[in-house]
C-alpha cells in the first residue's frame, strides 16, 4: 500500500533564481469555506549554487520576536547578498499565530510536539509532515526561533543541544555562539518527544534555536537581537554575504532537571528573584498563596541548585504543575 500523499503546496519553485514571496497551500474544508484552502506565508530566496538555509517563527502562535525577524528580512534583503537558498516561513503554525495562542485553535495541536506528523492527518499534523519530508531535507542548517510565549519569559538567548555525535554537536554550538545573543545556552529539555529540533537534528542538520523574551509581547532589544542574529547565522553558514556583527555570548549550561522548578500547588504567586539573579541552592524562587484562604503563610518554592534564573512564569496566578523558575550555571 503506498503511502498518502502531503496535500500542502507551494505556491513559489525551490529552484528559481530570484525572491518569490507566497504561500504553502493547504486544502481546509470547513463549515464556512467547503473548498477553502490554508494559506501559510513563504518567501524563497535564491542565487546561484550554494547552502540552504530554513528559518522558521511562529512554531507557537504568541510568540513574535522571529516572526518580526524573519518578515523584515523578506522585505528588505538584496539577492545579490545571497549564495544559495534561504527558506523563510514566518508563522510555522499560522493558525496558532492567528489566534495569538501557543497551540493550533483548529485541531489543539501543538506544532512543536507534533513531528514527525503525518500527511493524511490533521491539520497540524500535515503542516509537520510537510516540514518533515519537504522542506527539512533540502536545508543544510535551520534556525527556529522561539520566546517564551504568554506563560514565560526568558533572559535572551539563542540555544543548542548536547548531542551524541560530538562533531555535530560543536557544528550547532558554533553557529549558536555566531547568532550573538547576550547569552547562549547548552539546553536540556523536559521531554523532547515530537519535537521540530529532533527531526532537525536526526537530519544531521545544523540546528540553532533561540528564547528572546516572552510574556506575549516583545522589546526593542529582544527584536533587534532577533534581527541581528538572523544576519549572524545565514552569513554564518554561508549563504549571506557580509561580516558577522556579533560578540562573545555568556555560555550557560544545564547540568540535569532539577534546573527546572515546578509548582506542587496553585494559587497567586509572588517572583522572589527577576530574570538573571545568580541564587544559590535553597533560595526562595517564588511564593505561592492561597487564593481561597485569608491568614495562611505562602508556599515557598526554593532552587535545587546554585544558578542563574534564565526563565521564569509570566502570569499572577500559577496553576499546580506549572514550570515557575528555570535555572542554568555559567560555563
Amino acid at each position: 500500500m503506498s503511502k498518502p500523499r502531503n496535500p500542502i503546496t507551494s505556491t513559489e519553485p525551490f529552484d528559481h533564481d530570484s525572491i518569490h514571496h507566497g504561500h504553502l497551500v493547504l486544502p481546509w474544508s470547513r463549515d464556512d469555506s467547503a473548498w477553502g484552502t490554508l494559506r501559510i506565508p513563504i518567501t524563497v530566496m535564491r542565487h546561484g549554487e550554494g547552502p540552504c538555509a530554513l528559518v522558521t517563527g511562529g512554531k507557537h502562535g504568541d510568540e513574535y520576536e522571529g516572526p518580526l525577524a524573519i518578515v523584515d528580512f523578506a522585505r528588505s534583503a538584496n539577492l545579490d547578498d545571497v549564495a544559495g537558498t534561504i527558506i523563510l516561513v514566518p508563522y510555522m503554525n499560522y493558525p496558532a499565530f492567528l489566534a495569538g495562542k501557543r497551540t493550533s485553535p483548529l485541531d489543539g495541536g501543538n506544532m512543536n510536539r507534533t513531528f514527525p506528523g503525518r500527511p493524511n492527518g490533521t491539520i497540524t499534523e500535515k503542516i509537520a509532515d510537510y516540514f518533515q519530508n519537504t522542506l527539512l531535507p533540502m536545508a543544510d542548517a535551520v534556525l527556529d526561533f522561539h520566546s517564551g510565549g504568554k506563560t514565560l519569559e526568558f533572559l535572551p538567548l539563542a540555544a543548542s543541544h548536547v548531542l551524541e555525535d560530538k562533531e555535530h554537536s560543536k557544528r550547532c554550538a558554533v553557529a549558536r555562539d555566531a547568532f550573538g545573543a547576550p547569552w547562549s545556552l547548552n539546553m536540556v529539555e523536559i521531554d523532547s518527544t515530537g519535537m521540530y529540533d529532533d527531526a532537525a537534528e536526526a537530519a544531521g542538520k545544523t540546528f540553532v534555536t533561540t528564547e528572546l523574551g516572552g510574556a506575549g509581547t516583545t522589546t526593542p532589544e529582544t527584536i533587534a537581537i532577533a534581527k541581528r542574529g538572523l544576519n549572524n547565522f545565514l552569513k554564518h553558514v554561508g549563504v549571506l554575504a557580509g561580516e558577522l556583527d556579533s560578540a562573545e555570548p555568556r555560555v550557560l549550561s544545564q547540568p540535569g532537571d532539577h534546573c527546572f522548578c515546578f509548582a506542587p500547588e496553585s494559587g497567586m504567586l509572588e517572583p522572589g528573584a527577576a530574570l538573571g539573579d545568580t541564587l544559590t541552592a535553597n533560595s526562595v524562587v517564588a511564593r505561592i498563596w492561597s487564593t481561597g484562604r485569608m491568614g495562611v503563610a505562602p508556599l515557598d518554592l526554593r532552587a535545587k541548585m546554585d544558578g542563574i534564573l534564565i526563565a521564569r512564569h509570566v502570569p499572577g496566578l500559577v496553576q499546580a504543575g506549572d514550570c515557575v523558575a528555570v535555572f542554568a550555571v555559567e560555563d
